[in-house]
């Protein structure tokens, strides 16, 4: 008599992890502090438009000589890309996954009424929704020049950022995706901290506050820039 063949196989430790909550909430913050630490760094690139086109061109430029020559043109910008990429993608996936597991889990609407959440917590899928959608527009618009108005001029990216925020519609869309950002990043990094085990009753409030500093600092950063053009400070 044949043995039965035993087809049924144990998933991967990886694939555990991405299965469960906490494992997706885990790569929801780890990948979002990636993004946040780039647009640390983001937000202090933009403010050398304030020393002129000069600088802000060769700190562009700097960008895509970053180490040379051990590295050719332009590899260590595609490298941050492509790490940003994965970090987007993997924090929209898990957002979304865990978004459809809580719906399933509450088919049905509360009996009682929850408790009044914050504006942040409430707006956080459709800040993501707003961001993700800026994101596409930010690339056709500043890197590729496919939606940029006045004519995109490669390796002049001075005068395509004025060119932008020369444009009514262009402030809009830039304000209002900066405004989604802050809160997205007040919210967010204090969910990160809890996920990642930093939380406790006596750092609460720590993180909190720099939850909110952070949202602050990097929203008003950002938005510096096309309130400077618009006012003419920077032109």
């Amino acid at each position: 008599m044949a043995l039965a063949t035993r087809t049924d196989r144990r998933p991967s430790f990886t694939r555990t992890v991405w299965d469960s909550s906490l494992g997706k909430k885990t790569v929801m913050a780890v990948s979002g502090l990636i993004m946040l630490l780039y647009l640390v760094v983001h937000m202090f690139g933009n403010l050398k438009i304030f020393f002129g086109a000069g600088d802000f061109n060769h700190y562009a430029h700097w960008l895509r000589t970053i180490g040379e020559p051990f590295l050719h043109y332009e590899w260590a910008l595609w490298i941050i890309r492509v790490v940003l990429v994965l970090a987007v993608v993997a924090h929209a996936t898990a957002a979304y996954q865990l978004s459809r597991r809580d719906i399933r889990a509450r088919p049905s609407r509360y009996v009682h009424a929850k408790p009044r959440s914050s504006y942040a917590t409430r707006t956080m899928r459709w800040g993501g929704i707003i961001l993700g959608l800026f994101i596409v527009w930010h690339l056709l618009d500043l890197t590729t020049g496919t939606v940029h108005s006045g004519g995109f001029q490669s390796g002049h990216p001075y005068q395509n950022v004025v060119d932008t925020f020369s444009t009514w519609y262009g402030d809009v869309i830039y304000i209002v995706a900066m405004l989604a950002l802050g809160l997205h990043i007040r919210h967010g990094f204090w969910s990160a901290a809890q996920t990642l085990g930093a939380g406790s009753r006596t750092r609460d409030r720590a993180l909190k506050t720099i939850a909110n500093v952070l949202a602050l600092v990097l929203t008003a950063g950002f938005i510096a820039v096309p309130v400077a053009v618009m006012t003419g400070v920077v032109s």
